[in-house]
């Protein structure tokens, strides 16, 4: 199967979402120059950074730009800011954490992975903690039985068949077809992402990458996940300086996730108690 031809360009960009990032910027931007032997264009998408961070690579890097979004918008909608700011030259986007770091040839790895996979959309690699423990970041879209399984269950037992399940836990390390990818690292293909419009904005953080998985799927794309290619991220950097305020984005967006996929008026019922129970998650996290 051969891919059809595509309006845009061959070119490549990275768009990456900041807000106060920290020293972690200058690392994501040094790793990602051994990353691939291909010309890139980097879009630095500020959701109001104070740190300074994001003005001092824009200004020691020629192919680093700063693009303002005007405010904290959120991750989604930061990123989709970053990608608009970008002609129809680049058919290659990489939407990534500036907490990242970048194993030498990694990117250039996921490129190669998009000639074996024609209707591939979005290809996500092999993810790292500092730990060096493998972040399950190809996973299954989330049922409502394994949504409901893995939150009640997913931190006090870990090894529950549902959060097993819905991580792809026990799933060999191979390259295959997921259900959605980390949002924190991939690479898309620029039609696929404008097909579906890009992030829903309504998630200010979190779900959004599930969200878009399950939407490239429903339009005839695929999610591959591509272990041959590794990065390390660290997590956290910025959401940790509100960890209340995400872990309540967290809970927004789970609901919203749930409430889109079960509409109408028999479904209320299930929608009020799905409120409810995370309504109560996140009051004993608060805890």
């Amino acid at each position: 199967m051969t891919a059809e031809p595509t309006p845009y360009g061959d070119q490549l960009a990275v768009v990456t979402v900041t807000y106060s990032p920290g020293e972690t910027l200058e690392r994501f931007l040094t790793t990602l120059a051994k990353a691939t032997d291909r010309p890139v264009h980097v879009i630095l998408a500020d959701n109001g950074s104070t740190d300074g961070a994001p003005e001092a690579a824009a200004a020691a890097c020629d192919n680093v730009e700063l693009v303002r979004t005007g405010g904290n918008l959120g991750y989604g909608s930061g990123a989709n800011r970053g990608v608009a700011a970008l002609d129809d030259s680049y058919g290659w986007i990489v939407i990534a954490n500036p907490d990242l770091e970048w194993s030498p040839g990694s990117l250039d790895e996921l490129l190669a992975a998009t000639h074996r996979w024609p209707r591939g959309g979005a290809f996500g690699p092999l993810i790292t903690e500092p730990n060096g423990r493998v972040y399950p970041s190809a996973r299954e879209i989330p049922s409502l039985g394994k949504g409901i399984g893995h939150g009640l269950l997913g931190k006090i037992w870990p090894a529950n068949p549902w959060t097993q399940s819905y991580k792809q836990s026990t799933t060999n390390i191979t390259e295959r077809v997921a259900g959605w990818l980390s949002g924190s690292c991939l690479l898309l293909r620029r039609e696929a992402f404008d097909s579906v419009d890009g992030f829903d904005s309504r998630y200010f953080m979190y779900f959004e990458d599930v969200d878009l998985g399950e939407r490239l799927t429903r339009t005839g794309w695929q999610n591959i996940y591509v272990p041959t290619a590794e990065v390390m991220h660290i997590q956290g950097v910025s959401t940790a300086k509100a960890s209340t305020a995400m872990l309540t984005a967290h809970h927004d967006s789970a609901y919203r996730y749930i409430a889109d996929r079960h509409q109408g008026p028999h479904w209320a019922p299930v929608r009020a108690a799905v409120k409810a129970g995370l309504a109560i998650r996140l009051k004993l996290h608060n805890r």
